[in-house]
């Protein structure tokens, strides 16, 4: 098949970081999601649990190139600790810290019941990951943080993610957080805004989950790299990014500028200790303030053919799989009808450019992991070889680029001649 994207077609730019170098793992199974469209999209009787539970634990063990989600798990944090010049796998009492993306939640007020129609993390998925984390890599609740330092957590979240064995899970937002002044972001680029530190559940922690949303946004798009608009704090504490004068870099719609997005992959308190990469893709908004409906959230694009993506990806690249998720956001119709600042709007993927070009950035910058050091490679950035087919250069025997594995649910209406429960498609 012909490539037939909006974004212009190249070779892979940088080289592919994890366990399974440029590998990001699509689980996707209908089963996952039964919504009717009336109601909140997030009440989790509209999800199977177990299935998605299944769904995170199988995409776990691909991600590492192992059968289990344990020994994936083990390969994962193996991975990050080589990366990082450190030995071994996850050692009992190391914390982790979960990036989670709760953006459509008391966006501007107190109000902490999670009734709004705007697009966060999904409460089912949060918990099955923390269940994969307990049960399958040994870590004990006590160790792990759920945070989002901008927004509120829905009471009702914070309920079902700290009950029977995930007692003592924690979770911070903007109330709780409390900013490390021992540890300041250090921009590649000068900014006229406040200073921004870390919280200290980040800078404590031996690693770092990016729990992103597939969704568009009012600038284009809004993947991994965005979700860590909800890492720091400075004096607003309703919007931190506006604080830290961070949005005009976004909102420019230029090829070859300066992202901040790249400054957040590449911290060394942030991406450096990112473990896992994941897109929450069971139930996708056009953009983070539109009201999620039946009708906006039900895609076109196969395999989808007009019912929700029901999907989770995984990766330890964050630039392949914020690369996947361009791909997937730019090709699908629901969301370009309903978003106009992605449609037909390639320069939406500046920041993946400057990122898979980071150590010879188009805009010229110099980008740094806020502790002084040059970051040289960050992962690897290219396009799918058509919205068909959507394979990348690793899917087609070459020795770099992403490497996309499919793994879809049996269902009669997919793979009718398949016996086996699921079937992977390399």
């Amino acid at each position: 098949m012909p490539y037939d994207g909006i974004y212009p077609q190249h070779e892979p730019y940088g080289t592919g970081i994890g366990a399974m170098p440029g590998r990001v793992v699509w689980a996707y199974n209908p089963e996952s999601v039964n919504w009717d469209g009336n109601g909140y999209w997030w009440e989790p009787r509209h999800f199977d649990e177990s299935v998605i539970l299944n769904m995170v634990n199988d995409s776990i063990a691909s991600l590492g190139g192992k059968d289990t989600a344990r020994d994936g798990w083990a390969a994962l944090f193996a991975a990050n600790n080589s990366a990082r010049g450190r030995t071994g796998g996850y050692k009992a009492g190391e914390k982790i810290a979960i990036k989670a993306n709760i953006n459509g939640s008391a966006v501007y007020d107190d109000d902490t019941s999670g009734k709004t129609k705007m697009s966060y993390t999904n409460p089912v998925l949060l918990k099955t990951l923390l269940i994969s984390l307990v049960r399958e890599a040994g870590v004990a609740p006590e160790d792990i943080t759920v945070y989002d330092v901008s927004r509120l957590f829905p009471d009702y979240m914070v309920e079902m993610c700290t009950e029977g064995e995930l007692k003592r899970v924690r979770f911070v937002d903007r109330d709780t957080g409390v900013a490390d002044e021992s540890v300041p972001i250090v921009w590649s680029h000068e900014f006229s805004g406040k200073v921004n530190y870390l919280p200290t559940c980040v800078t404590e922690a031996a690693y770092v989950i990016n729990l992103a949303n597939l969704k568009g946004h009012s600038y284009g798009i809004t993947l991994c790299g965005k979700n860590h608009f909800g890492s720091f704090l400075n004096g607003n504490t309703m919007r931190p990014p506006e604080g830290a004068n961070l949005h005009g870099w976004l909102t420019r719609n230029e090829m070859g500028i300066y992202s901040p997005l790249v400054d957040l992959m590449a911290n060394a308190d942030l991406g450096g200790k990112t473990v896992l990469y994941m897109l929450d893709a069971l139930i996708c908004a056009p953009s983070e303030g539109a009201s999620i409906t039946g009708d906006n959230s039900r895609w076109q694009q196969s395999p989808f053919n007009g019912d929700y993506t029901s999907s989770v990806f995984v990766s330890q690249d964050p630039v392949a799989i914020d690369s996947v998720g361009a791909d997937f956001l730019m090709n699908e119709p629901t969301v370009t009808a309903n978003n106009g600042a992605l449609r037909g709007n390639p320069t939406v993927e500046n920041y993946l450019h400057e990122a898979g070009l980071v150590g010879n950035a188009p805009s010229g910058t110099i980008y740094t992991d806020s502790q002084g050091h040059t970051v040289t490679n960050l992962g690897v950035h290219e396009h799918w070889c058509s919205s068909t087919e959507k394979l990348y250069s690793r899917n087609l025997g070459k020795s770099e680029g992403i490497e996309l594995i499919q793994m879809y649910e049996r269902v009669s209406s997919l793979a009718p001649s398949f016996p086996s429960s699921s079937y992977r498609i390399p």
